[in-house]
This record gives C-alpha cells, sequence and structure tokens, in this order.
C-alpha cells in the first residue's frame, strides 16, 4: 500500500472484515458503529458503470469499507477540509484511486459535481442531533459539526438525494430511532418510499440506540420490511453472531 503521512493526533485504523485501512482522529473525528453497519446494510450495486455516492462522508470510512464489496465508482461529499483530506488520504492508503473519489464541498453544491438522477445508491450518516442552544449553532468545531445540523438537516439532504438518484435507486441511512417518524415524514414528502428498517439494539432488553433504512426513490407505498432487531452484544459483553461476521467476516 502507498505510504502516507500522518498528521498530528491521527492513526491508522484497520477493519479486519476487509483489510480497509482507513485514517481517524478523535480530536476531529472517528467512525464508529454506525458507519460499519451502514456500509454493511443496503444490496450494493456491483458493476463498475455504476455509482455510489456518500453524503457527509466525515473521514470516508462508508465509502471506504463498502469499496471492497463493489467495483461500482464511489464519490464521498465531505464539507469540512480536514475530514474530506483524511478521507483522500485513506484512499490512496488503500489504493483506490481508480475507484474512489473525495469531494471537497458544501452538500447543497453537490449538482455541481454529480449529474442529476445518475447515481444508483447513495449512503448517508448525518448529524442526528438539531440544534437546539445558540451555543451550538455558534459552535463550528468539527465534532460539533458532524453530530449537529449546524451545516445541514435531514430535510436538506433528502432533497439532495431526490435529485441525484436513479428512478428506483436506494438510499441507505443512519440515524437514531427517537427521529424516526420524522424521518419517514420527510423521506416520504421527497418521494423516497422506506422499503427496508432496522433497529439497533446495544443488548437484549435495551432501548434501540440506532435506526437503518433503505429507501428507493419514487417508490410505491406498500411492501416495507422490518427486518429482525440487530443486537450488538451479548449477555457476557461480546459480540454477537451478527455483528461478528460484519466486523471479522466469515459464518
Amino acid at each position: 500500500m502507498t505510504k502516507i503521512v500522518l498528521k498530528a493526533g491521527e492513526r491508522v485504523d484497520t477493519v479486519v472484515e476487509n483489510g480497509v485501512e482507513i485514517i481517524q482522529s478523535p480530536e476531529v473525528f472517528s467512525f464508529g458503529m454506525d458507519a460499519v453497519l451502514l456500509s454493511h446494510f443496503p444490496r450494493l450495486p456491483k458493476r463498475a458503470d455504476r455509482l455510489i455516492l456518500d453524503l457527509c462522508a466525515g473521514n470516508g470510512a462508508v465509502g471506504l469499507l463498502a469499496s471492497s464489496n463493489t467495483k461500482a465508482q464511489i464519490i464521498e461529499v465531505e464539507l469540512q477540509e480536514r475530514l474530506a483530506d483524511m478521507a483522500d488520504r485513506s484512499v490512496k492508503l488503500n489504493n483506490l484511486e481508480d475507484q474512489v473519489r473525495v469531494v471537497c464541498d458544501d452538500l447543497k453544491n453537490t449538482l455541481k459535481h454529480i449529474v442529476p438522477s445518475s447515481v444508483d445508491l447513495i449512503f448517508c450518516n448525518p448529524p442526528y442531533f438539531k440544534v437546539t442552544d445558540q451555543k451550538i449553532l455558534n459552535d463550528k468545531d468539527a465534532l460539533t459539526i458532524a453530530r449537529h445540523e449546524v451545516m445541514t438537516n435531514f430535510e436538506s439532504i433528502c432533497s439532495i438525494v431526490q435529485k441525484t438518484l436513479k428512478p428506483s435507486g436506494h438510499f441507505a441511512l443512519v440515524h437514531r430511532p427517537e427521529r424516526f417518524m420524522e424521518v419517514i415524514d420527510t423521506l416520504r414528502a421527497y418521494k423516497l418510499q422506506p422499503k427496508a428498517i432496522q433497529f439497533v439494539y446495544p443488548k437484549a432488553g435495551a432501548e434501540a440506540n440506532l435506526l437503518l433504512i433503505d429507501a428507493i426513490k419514487d417508490g410505491k407505498s406498500g411492501g416495507e420490511k422490518f427486518l429482525s432487531p440487530l443486537i450488538v452484544y451479548d449477555s457476557e459483553g461480546n459480540y454477537t453472531k451478527e455483528v461478528n461476521k460484519i466486523y471479522f467476516g466469515g459464518k
């Protein structure tokens, strides 16, 4: 693999399941389980002439993790220069320049880089939390922008998704369960019909803490599937068989 110079506070983490190496920095952003689960959630287009778009890409984790399971082209859009730079160096670290491209720009400018109605699959791990405090609104540090709807919101994301997806293209996202009804209503307002829904639970008996949805552009209502609950840890604190497979591969 290409030798990449790490900046202060950065490290390289390797995902065992596919050997992808990703540059991380807890000072600005580190991907978590939500990114890993999202990258495995939808069915990926396989062919090299297909296109995947990763919005709110952060350090590029979702697109990079998905790259090992498809030949499709992947474009990652990230607003923050530091995170986009980390993603771009991770692309080079994994010798994926021919497959993955990082665009550093505001989400609202996505159509400057993408032909309308040309994308087969869109990933998004959006900011989860609404801004309810003026202090948060004025805080433009990397972690605040990644976690809170300071620079964009879910409705703006859905508007871009509707414009960039092909008819019957898929939109896969991860969000918080407490925003479930709002997320569903917003998706449907933009003619993005939820088709597969899965709640993620830290352990049996606990409340869900993540929500995965796969929606189809201009899809018809009906036939929605609520998938089996995904439980992360067993009673002994180890990954369950399902999560262990996602992280480490195998049966």
